[in-house]
């Protein structure tokens, strides 16, 4: 990738260490390293640093993460969770040509956005790995390569989105358990020794059947089927790769009831490659799945409480770096969460990520293990999805910066 030539000469952007230092500015550098230094120096010191630095930096903390991750483990297992979020940027001519904006904006008038994907380690909220894409882009496109960090035995959980026929074959291939929800257009039927859909034969076929063909029961919502392998092939992958997958796979499907006010599903399909129910009941796989929301919680500490939600760099190169420096930011926070909960006796999630943030940033000398505040149990807590303090009442952007100043220097003249 060129090299980035966004910052100079601008005091107003963001350092990409802002993960600890908050919403700074290059002279505020200065400050906090005891230094002086001009504007331009800095930044050009800064834009010769190349991206392999940064993403070798995360390499390391990624596995310290794996180490981490030992001694916390559901029935022999690291849980793992995989999903998708974006970040905005600023409206740069090379951003916008790697990353695109929104359909719904014209020209002039939005921002670039970057689709992520994500893996973190569930019990500790820990990021493993992180990876950017086109906004126009499906999360399936980069969740083969990110899952190839995890190791034979581990546990990965999804939503919908990553429920196919293809990642649960890779997946497999790699000796990882899957859990995830079940894709809305497969059809799932629970009925013992059902028939299967016919893929072949004359017409008219029997509708209403599922395509997987049923192998055994657990229970009345708990069976063990085979899923054959589709023919058509994923855009995601090359026609090389996907001739290498199996002609099927045993998928364990599962039902049950979520009775937690408040939440918007009532009833959930799983689909997972742990076929043993003796070994892992459906209960506790829907257990399981539950954590599979601290994901959320995850991404709202980085974009919200971290300040990721709109990046600062006008260059790829940039914006690659400021991400880098972020995730390394996160994960000294939730390792000091760690150490904390360690010391006290309670899970790592329990304990304020914005308590341990203002502990970094104000570290004394001898860097002793910090006592964070312990929030209270909150779980099956529900909320309204709503705001309570009212926008600033102004006009929408529709069009090009430049008609708005054609539109002024017209009213001026007429007036």
């Amino acid at each position: 990738m060129e090299g980035s030539q966004a910052w100079a000469g601008r005091d107003d952007l963001a350092v990409p260490s802002a993960g600890l230092a908050e919403d700074t500015s290059c002279r505020h550098v200065e400050r906090l390293g005891g230094q002086e230094f001009s504007d331009s120096a800095y930044c050009q010191a800064r834009r010769r640093i190349p991206l392999a630095v940064f993403l070798g930096l995360v390499e390391g903390v990624a596995a310290a993460v794996r180490g981490t991750s030992e001694d916390c483990r559901w029935r022999g297992h690291r849980l793992w969770v995989e999903d998708g979020s974006s970040v905005s940027m600023p409206d740069a001519p090379e951003l916008q040509a790697r990353f695109g904006q929104p359909s719904g904006q014209r020209p002039g008038c939005g921002f670039p956005v970057a689709k992520l994907l994500a893996l973190f380690h569930v019990e500790t909220g820990m990021l493993l790995r992180m990876t950017t894409a086109p906004l126009r882009s499906h999360d399936m496109a980069g969740a083969g390569a990110i899952s190839s960090e995890l190791e034979p035995g581990d546990v990965l959980l999804g939503d919908r989105g990553f429920c196919s026929y293809a990642h649960l074959a890779i997946l497999i291939g790699r000796g990882v358990f899957a859990v995830f929800r079940m894709h809305q257009r497969l059809n799932v039927d629970f009925t013992p020794g059902r028939p299967t859909a016919r893929r072949k034969g004359p017409y008219p076929r029997p509708q209403g059947l599922p395509s997987s063909r049923w192998v055994l029961t657990h229970g009345p919502w708990d069976q063990v089927v085979a899923w054959p392998k589709p023919k058509a092939r994923p855009e995601w992958m090359t026609a090389e790769e996907y001739a290498t997958l199996p002609d099927e796979i045993l998928v364990r499907e599962l039902r049950y009831e979520v009775a937690t006010p408040g939440y918007r599903v009532r009833r959930l399909t799983l689909a997972t490659t742990l076929l043993d129910a003796a070994m892992h009941p459906a209960t506790e796989l829907a257990e399981v799945y539950y954590k599979r929301w601290r994901v959320e919680h995850d991404f709202r500490h980085l974009k919200i409480t971290m300040n990721m939600d709109v990046l600062k760099c006008m260059t790829v190169d940039g914006v690659l770096k400021e991400l880098a420096m972020y995730a390394i930011a996160y994960n000294l926070v939730r390792s000091a969460m760690l150490e904390s909960a360690r010391t006290q006796r309670v899970d790592p999630d329990r304990l304020s990520l914005i308590d341990g943030l203002r502990w970094l940033t104000g570290m004394p000398g001898d860097g002793d293990t910090p006592m964070l505040v312990v929030n209270p149990c909150r779980r099956g807590r529900y909320e309204p999805r709503v705001k309570k303090r009212r926008p600033k009442k102004y006009m929408r952007m529709t069009k090009p910066r430049r008609e708005y100043h054609e539109d002024l220097i017209q009213q001026w003249f007429a007036a």
